[in-house]
């Protein structure tokens, strides 16, 4: 995967991260912390895939939380599984 391929991944990535932000069914912490992870991955200095691991490891979390319904679960999986295509590749 090369890195324009890798740009379209996390540009995709933080479209979905922007609507579940801003979806009123998802509770409000939770939308905060996705607002400021799709900042990270647009903005950050690191390198793309080290952005993208620090990315999963703050989805995991997220996908842990028991206020997160089973719906938006299955969306964070699969931004997790997504990011993990850009982080594994460098």
């Amino acid at each position: 995967m090369d890195g324009l391929q890798k740009e379209e991944v996390v540009k995709k990535c933080t479209e979905m991260l922007e609507n579940m932000s801003r979806d009123v069914t998802v509770p409000r912490n939770i939308r905060k912390r996705m607002n400021k992870l799709k900042d990270n991955l647009l903005n950050g200095d690191e390198p793309l895939a080290e952005r993208a691991t620090s990315a999963i490891y703050e989805l995991e979390e997220l996908a842990n939380n028991q206020n997160v319904t089973s719906h938006t679960r299955t969306l964070v999986w699969n931004l997790m599984s997504q990011l993990e295509t850009v982080s594994v590749e460098e």
